[in-house]
C-alpha cells in the first residue's frame, strides 16, 4: 500500500531557494507531489534538500507517493486517462528512458534547467555522462542492487558467503532467500552463477534460450524464495530472521546493518550498478511545472547531492559533490568506505545496461510474472 505524507514547512527564513532563468518570475503553484521510494532513501531525500527547501518556502507543501517501484505503468494509466496527478518522479535509469521513449517525460535542458557546479562548470559537464542516460532524466546518486546475510546463522557452521554465486547453494548455506520481484539483476545474477561472463550477460539474455537458461538458474531455489515488492521488505525479513539472504539496495542495507546494528553483512561481490533520479511528467500546467523546476534547481545543485550522502550511503551523481562527502550526520562516522563506487567494494561489480532494459524490460516482465505463476 503507498504512503502519503504531507509535509509543511514550520519555519520561514528571509533566503529563497529560487532557480536561475524564466521560472524565477512565473507564477508558481504551491503543491507538488513527489512520487519516491520510501523509507531510507526517501528519508535521505527529505532530509537533505525537501525539508531545507520547504524552509525557504513556507507557503509550499509537498505530498510523498511512495509508488516509485511502479512509476512507469502508473504514468502510463494517468497519461490514458488524461489525469496526471505527479508533478516530480523518482526513478531508476531504464524506466526514465522508457518514460522519455513514449513521451510521457519532459525533456530537460541541463544548463537551463539546473545549478551549474560552484567554480561556475555547468551542469551538463558536472553530471557528465551519466546526464546522457535519457533527454529526460537528471540523475541524483549512483547506488547498486547486492544481498546482505545474516552472520549467525547456525546451519552453516561458522562459514560464511563470498560470492553472489553462494546464493544459489543451498546445501552450504540453506534457509530462505529474498529477491525482488522484477526480472533484471535476478536474471544477470543467474546467468552469471550459471557460467557467463560479465561482458557476454546481455548477448545471452537477449535470446529464448538464455532466457530460458536464466530461469532454470532461478528454478534452483524458487522454492526457497520469498519475492518482495518494497525496498524495506529485504531488511525486514533479515532482522527477523525470516531469511538469511536477501537482495536489496545497498543504501537500505546500511542503514540495517550500521544504523540498527543487525547481524547481518552486506556482499559487495557482484553487486549490480545503477543509477537513479528525476523526471518530470509530461502535461503539467505552467504554475505546476514552474514550482517542479524551480525545486529541481535547488535540490539537483552540488551542496543539495553531498548533502544527501549524510543519510544514506549512495553516491553523489555531480563531480562536484563527491570531494564534499564527509560524515554521517548523526552516526559521525565516514561514508566514503560505505558507498558503492569505493574502490574495495566495486572490485567485481556489475553495470547494468539501461537501453537494454529499456527496450526488453516490458517483455521480460511478463515473462518473469508468468514464471512466477508456475
Amino acid at each position: 500500500m503507498n504512503i502519503t505524507r504531507l509535509l509543511t514547512a514550520t519555519t520561514a527564513l528571509v533566503a529563497t531557494a529560487t532557480m536561475a532563468g524564466a521560472e524565477a518570475h512565473t507564477e508558481m503553484a504551491n503543491e507538488m507531489t513527489i512520487v519516491s521510494w520510501g523509507g531510507a532513501y526517501q528519508e535521505s531525500q527529505l532530509k537533505a534538500y525537501v525539508e531545507p527547501y520547504l524552509e525557504a518556502n513556507p507557503d509550499v507543501t509537498v505530498t510523498w507517493d511512495e509508488s516509485s517501484a511502479e512509476a512507469v505503468a502508473k504514468l502510463r494509466a494517468q497519461n490514458e486517462a488524461g489525469n496526471v496527478t505527479w508533478d516530480l518522479v523518482d526513478a531508476t535509469a531504464a524506466d526514465a528512458m522508457r518514460l522519455c521513449d513514449e513521451g510521457l517525460a519532459m525533456e530537460i535542458d541541463a544548463d537551463e534547467d539546473l545549478a551549474p557546479a560552484p567554480d561556475g562548470t555547468p551542469a551538463s559537464e558536472d553530471f557528465g555522462e551519466e546526464m546522457l542516460v535519457s533527454d529526460c532524466f537528471v540523475p541524483q546518486i549512483a547506488y547498486s542492487y547486492t544481498f546482505g546475510y545474516r552472520n549467525d546463522v547456525a546451519e552453516w557452521d561458522g562459514k560464511q558467503p563470498e560470492s553472489v554465486c553462494d546464493v544459489f547453494d543451498l546445501e552450504t548455506f540453506p534457509g530462505q532467500r529474498s529477491l525482488e520481484k522484477r526480472p533484471h539483476n535476478n536474471l544477470e545474477w543467474a546467468l552469471i552463477c550459471d557460467g557467463v561472463a560479465y561482458e557476454d550477460v546481455y548477448d545471452v539474455l537477449e535470446t529464448e534460450e538464455g532466457q530460458d537458461r536464466a530461469f532454470a538458474k532461478l528454478d534452483t531455489i524458487k522454492d526457497e524464495t520469498i519475492w518482495w515488492s518494497s525496498g524495506a521488505d529485504t531488511p525486514q525479513l533479515l532482522a527477523d530472521g525470516e531469511v538469511v539472504f536477501g537482495s536489496t539496495y545497498n543504501g537500505r542495507l546500511f542503514s540495517l546493518i550500521v544504523e540498527q546494528d543487525q547481524p547481518v553483512n552486506m556482499m559487495w561481490d557482484t553487486q549490480s550498478y545503477d543509477l537513479d533520479g528525476w523526471i518530470i511528467p509530461e502535461g503539467l500546467d505552467e504554475p505546476q511545472l514552474a514550482r517542479v523546476k524551480d525545486f529541481l534547481y535547488f535540490a539537483t545543485d552540488t551542496q543539495r547531492l553531498a548533502d544527501q550522502a549524510k543519510y544514506i550511503s549512495y553516491g553523489p551523481a555531480r563531480k562536484s559533490s563527491a570531494p564534499l562527502v564527509g560524515e554521517h550526520a548523526t552516526l559521525g562516522i565516514d561514508m566514503a568506505p560505505h558507498m558503492p563506487t569505493n574502490p574495495e567494494n566495486s572490485k567485481g561489480a556489475f553495470v547494468q545496461n539501461y537501453e537494454w532494459w529499456a527496450d526488453y524490460r516490458d517483455d521480460l516482465d511478463a515473462k518473469f510474472q508468468a514464471w512466477l505463476a508456475q
